[in-house]
Formats: C-alpha cells, sequence, structure tokens
C-alpha cells in the first residue's frame, strides 16, 4: 500500500487532509482516486489506514479505516555522523541507511574532507538530501522520515554528540581485533533490548547512539583522540579497508540485524 507522511495526525480525528507536492503525486503518478487505500504515518511510528473521498489539484481527503503501531522502528536512535565524500557517494549512504532504519544523519565536514561547499550550495545540498531520506523511507515504509541536518564541523560533532548521545561508535583501523569489537556491539545491544521493557513502564527515552564514519582519506589523529577523549568506543570492522560509502552501511546493518526485534 502507497505510504506518506503527515504531521499531527490524531486517533480522534475521522479524515486526514494531504496537501502538497504528494497531491500531484498521488493523482499524476500514481493515479489513484476515490475509494483507493493509502497508509498515511504521523511520523512517530503510528500508520493510519485511509480510503480517498475527495481529491483535487489543492488537497486529497481520506478517511480513516484503521490506526495501529508501526513496527519499522528500531528500539535505538542511530545517529550517522558521517564525513563528507567526494561526488554523490553521500546520497547512497543516506538512501541506504534510511533503510536500515538510521534516525539522523549528520554531514560532518572533517580535515581530510576534500569537499568543499559555501553556504548556498550545502542548503540545496541538504534539500535534496532530506528528498532522498523522505523517498527511501516510504520505500522501506520506515515510521518516521529521518532527518538530514546540517553540515557541522568536526569541532561542532562532537559536542553535539557528547551531550546528545548515550553512544558513540567509532570504527577505525587501528582499532583492536574482532573479538574485542562484537563484545562492544554485544554490551550495545544488551544495553538497548534492557532499556525496552523500561520505555514501556516509565517514562524512558530509547538509547540514542551515534556512529562516526570518516571521509575518504580517513581520520586525522587529532580527530581520532578527539573522538576518544569524549568516551567513543573504537572498533574494527575486520582485516579489509572499507570504502567511507561502505562503512556507515556496514555498522548500521549490523546493529539493525542486532536491535531489531
Amino acid at each position: 500500500m502507497h505510504r506518506f507522511y503527515v504531521d499531527g495526525c490524531s486517533e480522534s480525528d475521522k479524515s486526514i487532509r494531504i496537501t502538497g507536492e504528494d497531491v500531484n503525486h498521488i493523482l499524476n503518478v500514481l493515479r489513484l482516486g476515490v475509494n483507493d487505500e493509502i497508509t498515511v504515518s504521523d511520523g512517530s511510528s503510528r500508520d493510519f489506514q485511509c480510503r480517498i473521498t475527495e481529491c483535487n489539484s489543492q488537497y486529497i481527503l481520506a478517511n480513516i479505516i484503521d490506526i495501529y503501531d508501526n513496527n519499522s522502528e528500531l528500539p535505538a536512535d542511530i545517529y550517522l555522523f558521517q564525513g563528507v565524500p567526494k561526488g554523490d557517494k553521500l546520497e547512497t549512504i543516506i538512501q541506504k541507511c534510511v533503510e536500515l532504519g538510521v534516525h539522523s544523519i549528520i554531514p560532518v565536514m572533517m580535515e581530510r574532507t576534500i569537499v568543499k561547499l559555501d553556504d548556498k550550495k550545502q542548503s540545496k545540498k541538504i534539500a535534496r538530501y532530506n528528498l532522498i531520506s523522505e523517498s527511501a523511507a516510504k520505500q522501506s515504509r520506515r515510521g518516521i522520515i529521518p532527518k538530514v541536518m546540517e553540515y557541522m564541523s568536526m569541532k561542532d560533532a562532537i559536542s553535539f554528540a557528547e551531550s546528545q548521545m548515550d553512544i558513540i561508535l567509532f570504527p577505525y583501523e587501528f582499532a583492536e581485533g574482532m573479538d574485542e569489537s562484537r563484545k562492544i556491539i554485544e554490551d550495545i545491544v544488551s544495553d538497548v533490548l534492557d532499556n525496552i521493557d523500561d520505555t514501556k513502564s516509565e517514562n524512558v527515552e530509547k538509547k540514542s547512539i551515534g556512529i562516526f564514519i570518516g571521509p575518504e582519506g580517513g581520520f586525522a589523529d587529532s580527530e581520532a583522540k578527539s573522538l576518544e577523549d569524549i568516551g567513543a568506543k573504537t572498533m574494527s570492522l575486520g582485516h579489509r579497508i572499507l570504502r567511507t560509502e561502505t562503512a556507515g552501511m556496514t555498522v548500521m546493518s549490523i546493529l539493525s540485524f542486532m536491535l531489531d526485534k
């Protein structure tokens, strides 16, 4: 069933009004009309099964048939701090990591980042990246649209991670062996899953996990030290050196598989 996102949906509502670019997509691309059914997500893991009752070039009106929890979200909010790569690699990273369950993506301008963008170009890129995220969220039936945040300097990214993340992961080529990495993942999974029952019985938020991935040239020594200084857990991804566009997806794949319930 085709999926759309509308903020502010309420269980007390009898119908949902869809406006904006989705109207054209519903009418002229999908060629849906009155009596066709669609799924509307409110962006907070609730799905509304709806039947279209009215449509025109300005809006779509759909009656709510059923409401149910969306079970596609992971039990932890995962933030990808991605060192900005060359070309269109970041578009692929966003698309695939959204499919794998990432909560937010932060492009980070690191010391070895080759790309240089002024504020105007950054704004255009962020707008495009969020459209890619929305498309991937629809395709993978996510309960939310993961946000691609504004570009950050490495200093600001570290400060943000230190203040907002419960756990920070730092895949690093000089990290200890795989046994230590497996233990790190096992401890994170245990910590997150133990927290699930608490979120059901008390006003406890989901755990937040930050993943730092370097650009093509990797992390500068000073960046690696700054991450270690804030308690980031260094881990190995194996004996092979992964490309920047592969590394984040690898960590996301591991966490998605281990955390999904």
